[in-house]
């Protein structure tokens, strides 16, 4: 069987020349200083290890003037009671931010700074967060880092920008990322990105890698004229999960590996290969930069530069339930949190075991107030249990299965199931209403919002609305002898088209104007085809989540040693 692809690259087909280790990055910035007087800026992403850049870069380059740009930002108090109504009370939730990072430093230090430059004969590095605002730099080298590192960083004691937090509970440092750093950071980034002389990628401690600007701009131009892969991440959960371990080769000393994100570039990388040199860059920047040509016209008109398509795993196999949430409504994620769409949800079940199941919906003639007060009580008297029986419907679940979950709908998945979540993408927004009386992994209780929850629970998805309109409505769209396509969602209230293909030979899909994004949920592997040649056959193995740009308009799938009534099967979703 094919193996599922934990490092998926894109091979960059022309390139200049990279750089991996400091010495050698040293050595070919060294080549483009051309004039005595030379300012260099290092903008660093949050998160970014700017005690290794000043040791191993700033250092070595032997400045005049050397300016630590973080030093002239106001105090890290000063920056919280500026963001205080942003931060909230909550541990996971904030409001979205729309600042930007020049509204954080102190003009008298910014003047200071510049007058030093301005008397400087010869090397001036200008390093850290903000480095790009403080001099206009003859050489611009921008470094960066993805989420996922930066969400790994916390939880190992790193701290958030200005502040000394430790010990701080990591969803709380990942809050003040999600809602205020990343946001402030990218907004810069998307401005410098034209004039980005040098990108370097600071992922792996002590290990850069650098590329040119140029080189960094045509990799990514390179990935919309291809289907491609987002580098997945894994990790452990509360409920368990043994399946991706076995079935994606994970590591088997691990205690279990619950949940996965191999479609959200909001959070997933790109490997960008450079000869010998593998680059890491967010995938969000391929979205800001590239939208029409990514999302579609259409999609990039209606959404804005965010990628509005989320596949992720969650395994409870051999595992326990996930939490019983619900999701925001549009008007509630818009009022509480500053979002523009909310957080509409499906389960494909990609495997089953024994008693699978899934919750969805509410009781028939249930109150909402008894509810509610029973979700209390559970969640403030140790030993009680919240009769979910009661209140929530628990239907069978089997590998195939497909159930919508639109937010306001009472949900969760239950032990033994694999989840392919089909989803819109944001994605920190689940309202835990009870969590089966579990400690989270980090010796907390898990946080439960029973109070944003109440406001959105939606009594009228009871027992016969939900199995109506939510479960396995799933309809024939075409069949012939080697090709049977259905749709199989998503629900009216959600704006994702899904279409699940069962193949005995190739077949042609169109992205109909929008990013397709997609899965291959059964056989062992297929090979996606131009249909003029204008990219080379990529290969995909089961599991797997790829990425066709909506530009690409046309492609072929085609199962991949195919024995003899064997099946292929493919889910691909799209904006309607």
């Amino acid at each position: 069987m094919a193996k599922y692809d934990l490092y998926p690259e894109i091979k960059v087909n022309q390139y200049s020349g990279a750089w991996r280790g400091y010495p050698r990055i040293v050595e070919e910035i060294k080549k483009n200083i051309r004039k005595e007087k030379t300012i260099i800026a290092v903008e660093s992403y949050i998160g970014v290890h700017n005690e290794e850049i000043k040791t191993n870069l700033v250092d070595a380059l032997q400045p005049e003037l050397e300016i630590f740009a973080d030093d002239l930002a106001f105090d890290g108090d000063v920056i919280t009671e500026m963001v205080k109504r942003n931060l909230t009370d909550d541990r996971v939730f904030g409001v979205m931010s729309h600042q930007t990072l020049d509204e954080f430093y102190d003009k008298g230090s910014l003047y200071q700074a510049g007058m030093q430059i301005e008397q400087a004969k010869g090397l001036v590095v200008i390093y850290g967060t903000g480095a790009s605002l403080i001099a206009e730099a003859d050489i611009l080298i921008y470094a960066d880092l993805a989420r996922w590192e930066c969400q790994c960083r916390y939880r190992a004691g790193g701290t958030n920008w200005k502040v000394s937090n430790e010990e701080e509970d990591p969803l709380k440092k990942n809050k003040r990322g999600y809602f205020f750093e990343w946001r402030i950071c990218d907004r810069l980034k998307d401005n410098l990105y034209p004039k980005i002389d040098f990108l370097l990628d600071t992922n792996v401690p002590d290990d850069p890698k650098m590329i040119s600007g140029d080189d960094y701009r045509y990799g990514l131009s390179q990935a919309v004229e291809q289907p491609f892969r987002l580098v997945p991440y894994f990790d452990a959960s509360v409920w368990g999960g043994q399946w991706m371990k076995e079935k994606f080769q994970l590591d088997p000393d691990a205690d279990n590996f619950g949940w996965a994100f191999d479609g959200v570039p909001e959070e997933n990388s790109l490997y960008l290969r450079y000869g010998d040199v593998r680059v890491e860059v967010p995938a969000l920047n391929l979205v800001h930069q590239f939208p029409n040509e990514l999302l579609g016209p259409r999609v990039h008109s209606r959404f804005g530069k965010e990628f509005p398509i989320r596949f992720d795993f969650l395994d409870t196999m051999g595992g326990g339930n996930l939490s019983l949430q619900v999701h925001p409504l549009t008007e509630y994620i818009q009022d509480k949190f500053g979002m523009h769409y909310t957080q509409d949800e499906s389960y494909y079940i990609l495997d089953a075991g024994e008693d699978a199941a899934v919750y969805l919906g509410v009781k028939d003639n249930i109150k909402l107030n008894d509810m509610v007060e029973d979700l209390k009580k559970a969640q403030e008297e140790s030993g009680y249990r919240f009769l979910d029986e009661k209140y929530v419907n628990c239907f069978p679940a089997k590998k195939h299965d497909h159930f919508l979950i639109p937010a306001g709908t009472v949900h969760c998945g239950g032990s033994n199931v694999v989840v392919l979540e089909i989803s819109a993408t944001p994605y920190i927004f689940t309202f835990k209403l009870w969590d089966w009386g579990r400690i989270g992994l980090d010796g907390r209780p898990r946080p439960v919002h029973i109070e944003h929850g109440k406001e959105n629970i939606l009594l009228e998805r009871n027992t016969e609305w939900v199995k109506e309109n939510l479960i396995n409505q799933i309809q024939d769209i075409s069949e012939n002898d080697i090709h049977k396509e259905e749709r199989t969602g998503l629900h009216e209230l959600e704006f994702i088209e899904t279409r699940r293909h069962w193949l005995k030979g190739t077949i042609e899909l169109e992205t109909k104007g929008s990013v397709n994004v997609l899965n291959l949920i059964e056989g062992d592997a297929a090979l996606v085809e131009s249909t003029d040649g204008s990219f080379e056959p990529y290969e995909v193995h089961y599991g797997e989540t790829f990425i066709v740009p909506a530009k690409l308009e046309k492609y072929r799938i085609t199962p991949l040693e195919n024995k003899e009534g064997k099946i292929v099967g493919v889910i691909q979703a799209y904006v309607r």
